[in-house]
């Protein structure tokens, strides 16, 4: 992988050896000879393979024994580009403690320099505009280094040896503070003048690594409300950036693996369980038992929180609604923000965080972005040159080359021109940066999704049409390196069938070669489409009628005049969609019990009932029953029971996380005998909810059934196009295209 300095650790350690010879960085990887005494060259071998860079993956290694060049000395050669070939493009790396010792030490040339970096951290990904990784090919060639940078940039002995953001005060990018009309200060003032904004309650958009964050103070009502009520955002939780590890440990319950992730190179938002008492304000996280938290991952942010009379920041994307991450300084932003702190180092890719859980002592992706993408997942077998789009919501892409698939960073929900802009130039810089020429697409099977229209689109390739819940499954085979049939069970909330209904609660025996369609939830028709999903009433409504239940207490909850409409279509059978869905099954438990009748962002009832389901803590023997029979999964009798508990709302959400976890293990295991098969793989964006997926594999290992889950990549649409390219990749060897 390049730009983790790799060259001048090889350099040192050829210097250290008594070796002469020369390294260099190619479209192929990175290229060393040595010269000298057999002993030196083997001890050479050993520390290279035993003490690589903090940064570096050696993923192959080569050896070839040459003739005797003749070396005088050992040098950094000149990178090289060989037209086609695959090289790794290194993410974006928190701040390293050298350089935060550095831009702390008033005796530092860069004390206080918000774009201090090294060989071991900075911008990657989001300033590289080709390959190789140099200078002149990343939005730093704007800055010339001053004489003090380039001495550094050419020793060997310093840390920021070919270092190719290195910059300084006198040489490199600045920052600038604006009202929506004029510069307010610049540099060090810049951030204190931010600083005291941030104290006195007001908002502020500040550029970053990637694209803008919209900042406030975490501790205060108004500020986070005025926030909510300036980004259309009313309940969505917002992520918190905590000044260090003691501050986040004293806002969260923080356990080992959750410490881990916290303080990584990759420094993604962690979601952990709130703390009771803790100083963030209720209007951060509403209604759930979790906050979004991570720690400063630039000097920029480190400078923020020096100094300051606050120790926690909501730190939420720089957005208008529904838009991609802002990333340019442009007037976008203006509704949202008091001020800007910008800066003119231009971000050539927009990245956004990204966000972890962790589970069974390991980090559990949710949205797969900044620090992660674009590292590449190593599928182990040569695929194709593939492009997989994924899906509408959570959009990632994928390409795939050699033995490598390669996911985006998160772009988005593909809902406007916006994204799908995004989406676009995105995929441009990484065919470039990868050197990929897809020769087919693939694309989910429903029509009027963005990425799928893009995909059909597209001219002179392959085209692929993919099942959903198919490439939920191949997603986590794919990522566990699993080849031949598995029992899959993927539960979200909309996937588009093959019976042209919506699925969502879904239980395939699958291979990449293609799936069946074995047990599902039994279908319940629902009232409008994509409204019933903002109205959740609207699915306990439906739930309700298919059980036999009075619906008369859901009524009085409701506007009369739209309870009643949606009664008649129900009904009737008009303007109404069946579906399997298991998010719609929360939606209905969640709106029975009275814990969400409406829906302010994706998956809020579901997220709710997880909190009440912790709390509750109940064994897991006590569930509801349900029934199993002609392929279909009947939670009528459920409902009805849970009507009848309704106002003991833990109860309910506890028992109906059990009645889950029991179902996927009767069914599973049903299967398994069935077909001799052993391995299950959980996937879909209700497995993002832990309560139910430790219930869940506790389970169905009691049960002697292999359990295998996402780790690397987001159980959600996040991770939709990986499944979706190794489909694509089965079905054009199977055809010998």
């Amino acid at each position: 992988m390049q730009g983790v300095g790799f060259r001048p650790w090889v350099h040192q350690l050829a210097r250290t050896h008594g070796l002469s010879g020369y390294v260099l960085n190619s479209t192929l990887g990175v290229t060393i000879e040595i010269e000298g005494s057999e002993a030196a060259q083997l001890r050479f071998l050993d520390d290279f393979r035993s003490h690589p860079p903090p940064l570096a993956l050696i993923d192959e290694l080569y050896e070839e024994i040459l003739e005797a060049a003749g070396f005088t000395g050992f040098e950094i050669r000149e990178s090289l580009s060989a037209p086609g070939e695959f090289v790794l493009v290194p993410p974006d790396i928190a701040t390293c403690d050298d350089c935060l010792a550095d831009f702390r030490d008033p005796a530092n040339r860069r004390f206080g320099y918000p774009f201090t970096n090294c060989t071991h951290c900075g911008p990657r990904y989001s300033i590289i505009q080709d390959i190789p990784y140099d200078r002149r090919f990343t939005t730093m060639s704007e800055f010339r280094m001053c004489q003090a940078c380039e001495t550094e940039y050419h020793d060997p002995a310093d840390r920021r040896f070919h270092a190719q953001p290195n910059a300084c005060p006198d040489c490199g990018p600045w920052v600038e503070l604006w009202d929506h009309e004029r510069l307010l200060s610049t540099r060090a003032e810049a951030i204190r003048e931010t600083r005291r904004l941030l104290e006195s309650g007001r908002i502020v958009a500040i550029k970053g690594l990637g694209g803008f964050h919209l900042a406030c103070l975490a501790s205060r009502e108004e500020p986070v409300r005025l926030l909510r009520e300036r980004k259309r955002r009313s309940d969505k939780p917002f992520a918190v950036m905590a000044r260090d590890l003691s501050v986040a440990e004293a806002l969260s319950h923080v356990g080992d693996a959750d410490r881990a992730a916290l303080t990584s190179i990759r420094r993604p938002v962690v979601l952990m369980p709130r703390r009771r008492g803790s100083t963030v304000a209720d209007a951060v996280a509403p209604g759930i038992g979790w906050l979004g938290v991570m720690l400063p991952y630039t000097p920029l942010h480190h400078l923020l929180f020096d100094d300051a009379g606050f120790d926690a920041l909501v730190m939420t994307s720089g957005n208008l609604s529904e838009e991609p991450i802002a990333s340019r300084n442009e007037p976008r932003l203006y509704g949202l923000a008091d001020c800007f702190l910008i800066h003119n180092r231009r971000i050539q890719t927009r990245v956004d965080d990204s966000v972890v859980r962790t589970f069974e002592g390991r980090e559990r992706t949710l949205r797969r972005s900044r620090g992660y993408a674009p590292h590449p997942i190593d599928l182990g077998i040569p695929v194709r040159q593939i492009l997989a789009c994924g899906g509408e919501l959570k959009n990632v892409f994928c390409l795939t080359k050699e033995h490598y698939a390669v996911l985006s960073q998160h772009i988005g929900d593909m809902e406007n021109l916006e994204t799908l802009e995004a989406f676009r130039e995105t995929l441009d810089h990484m065919k470039r940066f990868f050197r990929i020429s897809p020769v087919a697409v693939a694309h989910d099977l429903h029509p009027h999704y963005l990425s799928t229209r893009f995909a059909l689109s597209l001219e002179g390739v392959e085209r692929i049409g993919v099942q959903h819940h198919h490439a939920h499954v191949a997603s986590c085979m794919a990522e566990n390196r699993l080849e031949g049939k598995v029992i899959g069970v993927a539960f979200d909330g909309t996937g588009y069938g093959t019976d042209g209904k919506i699925w969502g609660g879904e239980f395939l025996v699958c291979d990449y070669a293609g799936f069946e369609r074995r047990t599902h939830f039994r279908y319940v028709p629902l009232a409008g489409g994509d409204t019933a999903v903002r109205q959740t009433w609207r699915s306990g409504l439906a739930y309700l009628r298919d059980a036999g239940v009075d619906t008369g207490f859901l009524a009085e909850q409701v506007a009369p005049e739209a309870f009643g409409v949606v009664q008649t279509m129900l009904s009737r059978g008009v303007n109404t969609v069946e579906t399997s869905s298991c998010g719609r099954l929360f939606d209905a438990v969640a709106a029975i019990t009275g814990v969400r009748l409406e829906a302010n962002y994706e998956g809020q009832g579901a997220m709710e009932l997880e909190a009440l389901a912790v709390r509750a803590a109940l064994p897991i023997a006590e569930a509801y029953p349900f029934e199993l029979a002609g392929g279909e999964l009947d939670f009528r009798e459920t409902i009805r029971c849970i009507a009848r508990d309704r106002s003991r709302p833990e109860l309910v959400s506890g028992r109906f996380h059990n009645t889950l976890a029991h179902a996927v293990t009767d069914v599973c295991a049903g299967i398994a005998a069935e077909e001799s098969i052993q391995r299950v793989c959980l996937s879909g964006g209700a497995f993002q909810n832990f309560h139910l997926l430790g219930r869940t594999a506790g389970l169905l290992r009691k049960a002697g059934i292999e359990v295998y889950l996402h780790s690397r990549v987001p159980p959600n649409d996040g991770g939709l196009c990986l499944g979706q390219g190794a489909i694509a990749n089965r079905r054009l060897a199977d055809a010998s295209w």
